[in-house]
């Protein structure tokens, strides 16, 4: 897909370019935030980039800076502005992505809110298993040969 193409069915490209409404809390060159539709708490943004991307892997390089930056600086403005304690910071990859255009959740955090961690089962692993899988890890960032 050129870099500047969208399909025509991504909602979170017509919010970026104002053909959807939103309550947008940043609006800069290469990022949009706004409230989820479906907060988990009052607060809860979704950061996107402009450019259509799919993925946060397919992040192109130029993006990465101006993205987390706002990331960063909206997850401050969570304690900052809304007096929460912290924030839950997330993104998803295809899997549980409610829309194929990349984007993360920052989501205010209190003492006791009712969110409990992750709510998926948590494994343990087998002998050998996590220094096979870490190396196999060391060796995809790495790059080919």
């Amino acid at each position: 897909m050129p870099e500047d193409a969208c399909p025509t069915s991504c909602l979170f490209c017509d919010i970026a370019a104002g053909r959807a409404l939103a309550h947008v809390v940043l609006d800069e060159p290469e990022v949009v935030a706004f409230l989820d539709s479906r907060p988990l708490f009052a607060g809860h943004t979704l950061v996107v980039p402009r450019r259509h991307v799919d993925v946060l892997q397919e992040l192109p390089g130029d993006l990465v800076v101006p993205y987390f930056d706002a990331v960063q600086r909206l997850s401050g403005a969570m304690e900052d502005v809304l007096g929460a304690a912290g924030s839950f910071v997330a993104v998803n990859n295809r899997v549980s992505q409610s829309q194929p255009h990349l984007h993360t959740h920052v989501v205010p955090r209190r003492r006791k809110d009712g969110l409990r961690g992750f709510f998926w089962p948590r494994t343990r692993y087998a002998d050998g298993e996590a220094e096979a899988t870490a190396q196999r890890l060391r060796a995809g960032l790495a790059g080919p040969g």
